[in-house]
């Protein structure tokens, strides 16, 4: 699904509270990946075509409160965070309780098949009697890649509380490493280089280490302003920002240190 050259992608903030505040799951992209290679971000990835099955209907919860390109977007986040991490956002059909760990366990081949694109959503959910909990997902934010770049993405956020026995764990493929880490983590390492985060990540995160917990975090997702950043010149220095209206200040970043 695209617009304009524009690739359809959706992705996860995955939370769980902790004493020292909420903790979002973040996996290492792999270093051949075409986009973000090496960098700590959110599970996601791109919308396949089979993500608009109309027959996924039938497996989404609340699915009639959704139009179809929405629809594709949450499915492609709960597909993504299971491909990447390992965790589910469905419930076996008729019940209101997410999947317990061990029938995640029982779904684990699933994953491979995801991964090397051996299986749909739609498959997934007609042979396990899956829904697929659409529902949960709060949108959170939405960024458009600079038209400056060669490859442009048209990016949804969303945010989840985490099923409890859930635990999270990187595929080894598209991502090589994984961690649960609180925001305010995530930004000290990344200022100390131990870490790589891309600017719409950081600015995510940025928002995120302001709630106290995870409640605090879903009940700020609301109205969102789509980000589309835009290079500024000061003298001889260009300078990446975006629209103050959307909510993460009024940010600048200097071009020479990338996107």
């Amino acid at each position: 699904m695209s617009t304009d050259g524009l690739i359809a992608a959706a992705t996860v903030m995955m939370l769980r509270d902790t004493p020292a505040g909420p903790e979002v799951f973040m996996v290492v992209r792999h270093h051949e990946i075409d986009f973000a290679s090496g960098a700590l971000v959110f599970p996601g990835g791109k919308v396949d075509p089979a993500d608009n099955d109309t027959g996924l209907r039938a497996h989404c919860a609340n699915a009639d409160a959704y139009d179809d390109k929405e629809l594709s977007l949450r499915v492609a986040s709960i597909r993504e965070s299971f491909e990447e991490c390992g965790i589910l956002l469905a419930r076996e059909k008729g019940s209101d309780d997410f999947i317990s760990a061990e029938r995640l366990q029982q779904l684990e081949g699933w994953r491979t098949r995801f991964n090397t694109g051996e299986a749909t959503m739609r498959e997934f959910g007609e042979a396990e009697n899956l829904e697929f909990a659409v529902d949960a997902l709060a949108f959170f934010a939405h960024w458009i890649t600079p038209k400056m770049m060669k490859r442009r993405f048209d990016t949804y956020f969303y945010m989840a509380r985490a099923p409890e026995d859930h635990v999270g764990l990187h595929d080894g493929s598209e991502s090589v490493d994984s961690v649960w880490i609180t925001a305010k983590q995530a930004l000290a390492e990344a200022d100390a280089k131990k870490r790589t985060v891309i600017f719409p990540t950081r600015m995510n995160i940025e928002k995120l280490a302001k709630r106290e917990s995870v409640d605090d975090a879903l009940a700020q997702c609301g109205e969102v302003v789509t980000v589309v950043p835009f290079v500024e010149k000061e003298g001889d220095k260009a300078y990446l920002r975006i629209q103050t209206e959307a909510g993460y200040g009024d940010p600048k970043m200097d071009m020479s240190k990338g996107i």
